[in-house]
């Protein structure tokens, strides 16, 4: 027989006496169900199969009555031992450890199971005790918010980053998932498969606006974390940049972009850079715009200002700050993708400030679970390791040099890499090819795919990608030619004329 676990000897403590404290301040009962608590205990006494259903979801402190709660530590005793659930061996269990009369006696254990309407409805009864612990557990952690805000030795930071945790921590106890048979999941996931062939584009997820890349993912898939990562100056910015763009203008996706390394202004003006093809330096305010150019530039930017595309720019996010925003915008804005530049600039749960490979790797995870659970992809931009740089070859990217924690490459669904040869002067490839202006896009790892490798064209002085042959991102209003080009040959031409 399998040693059996001790009952727990529940009290009424500190904590509880709280909530009644603040529940008598307001002249209310702390939120509870005690007919519900008693249907429960009811039907695990009566069912032999019930209290395996419900012990794993269930704690002894989701009931709010003491002798409720002793009654299920003894029934989760009896099963983690794998004894029989029924009246009798309860009441035996709970004169072992001298509790059975301080619950009622076994006159009680009877009476509970009189209160059972329909063991059928213990799922949703459960459901209800959860629910009056969740509401019991935000009044204590409110009022302990509340005491500590008055503590001046607590700095405030501290204090709002330890009061998101405590609430987030709650928030995940409503969000656990039952279990489902495969015949409920395997319905959803005919019906997606029907839907991807009524697609023109033959995609099962969002399209990026790069074909090559939608070619190797199928799109961006719901619930994917999907890191992008290189050394600095590969234009990994640029590179999302252009992607939030084209999803919010060419296919009106609503697209969330947090950007903790660059002001809003700034990024907005790189897409102004891309959209019209005016220099940096014109739309930096370096230079002064003609009028032929202000006219360009108003009837470009009509596209952006009706986009869904919505910019972050909090500097030093933190992972619960990240969730509390996202959540808003999904449910408010309807937010289908985010982006995040860059994961190393968020900051992670207070307790692992100062180690920075674990706080890497509790935002890494954090980004996953946040991603399952509002079912929409998240892309977080990634730095990579410096010791790259002294490596002997061409200095491509491997999976060793995600910066910090290889709690990355597992959490990820897809890495991608960004790789631009010209940028350590390699100006051709093994059959003399020209590598001025190509990037290449490494998917290192595709949890659900196939890895490989694809090229595309990186114009600096756009600061945006583009497919090879130029037929990906589309720039024109009405034509698929580059806009930027023509933009600029009219620039060039009419200051060669004269014209202001």
């Amino acid at each position: 027989m399998a040693k059996q676990a001790p009952v727990t000897k529940t009290v009424k403590g500190k904590e509880q006496a709280q909530v009644e404290m603040v529940g008598l301040d307001i002249g209310k009962v702390p939120p509870q169900a005690l007919d519900i608590e008693e249907a429960v205990l009811g039907a695990l006494l009566l069912e032999p199969g019930a209290s395996l259903d419900i012990v794993g979801a269930v704690k002894p402190e989701y009931f709010y009555k003491d002798s409720h709660q002793k009654i299920f530590s003894a029934i989760m005793a009896l099963v983690s031992a794998h004894n029989p659930v029924d009246i009798y061996t309860v009441a035996e269990e709970l004169k072992k450890h001298d509790l059975l009369d301080q619950v009622g006696g076994p006159y009680y254990l009877s009476q509970l199971t009189m209160r059972v309407a329909a063991a059928s409805h213990l799922e949703y009864h459960t459901k209800v005790l959860t629910q009056k612990f969740i509401q019991r557990e935000l009044i204590k952690t409110s009022y302990n918010i509340l005491k500590e805000a008055f503590d001046d030795t607590i700095p405030a930071d501290e204090l709002l980053d330890a009061s998101q945790q405590r609430l987030f921590d709650l928030g995940d106890m409503n969000l656990r998932r039952d279990t489902r048979p495969v015949r409920s999941v395997l319905g959803e996931v005919l019906d997606e498969l029907s839907d991807v062939q009524t697609r023109d584009d033959g995609l099962s997820g969002l399209p990026s606006g790069y074909t090559s890349l939608d070619r190797m993912t199928l799109g961006w898939q719901k619930a994917d974390l999907v890191v992008v990562a290189a050394r600095p100056s590969m234009g990994k910015t640029a590179f999302v940049l252009t992607m939030a763009r084209n999803m919010a203008v060419n296919h009106n996706i609503p697209v969330a972009f947090f950007s903790l390394e660059m002001p809003d202004a700034q990024l907005v003006k790189r897409l102004l850079v891309s959209e019209t093809g005016l220099s940096s330096e014109k739309i930096r305010g370096g230079k002064k715009l003609k009028n032929f150019e202000w006219e360009q530039l108003n009837q470009r930017i009509i596209n952006l200002t009706k986009a869904p595309l919505y910019i972050d720019d909090t500097p030093s996010l933190s992972i619960f700050e990240f969730r509390a925003k996202a959540r808003r915008l999904v449910a408010g804005s309807g937010i289908k993708l985010i982006i995040i530049d860059y994961m190393q600039l968020m900051s992670g749960p207070p307790e692992l400030r100062g180690m920075r490979e674990q706080e890497v790797a509790a935002i890494s995870r954090s980004l996953k679970a946040i991603a399952k659970e509002l079912n929409i992809p998240i892309i977080a931009l990634s730095q990579m390791n410096r010791a790259m740089e002294t490596r002997g070859g061409n200095r491509r990217p491997q999976l060793s040099d995600l910066r910090e924690s290889g709690a990355i490459e597992q959490d990820a669904d897809i890495v991608l890499f960004l790789y631009r040869p010209e940028y350590y002067g390699i100006k051709e490839d093994s059959t003399g090819r020209s590598l001025e202006g190509i990037a290449e896009v490494i998917v290192a790892k595709h949890r659900n795919g196939a890895v490989g490798e694809f090229q595309m064209r990186f114009r600096s002085s756009e600061i945006r990608f583009m497919d090879i042959n130029e037929g990906g991102p589309d720039f024109a209003i009405d034509e698929t030619t580059t806009y930027a080009s023509r933009m600029n040959q009219m620039n060039d031409l009419n200051e060669n004329s004269g014209v202001l």
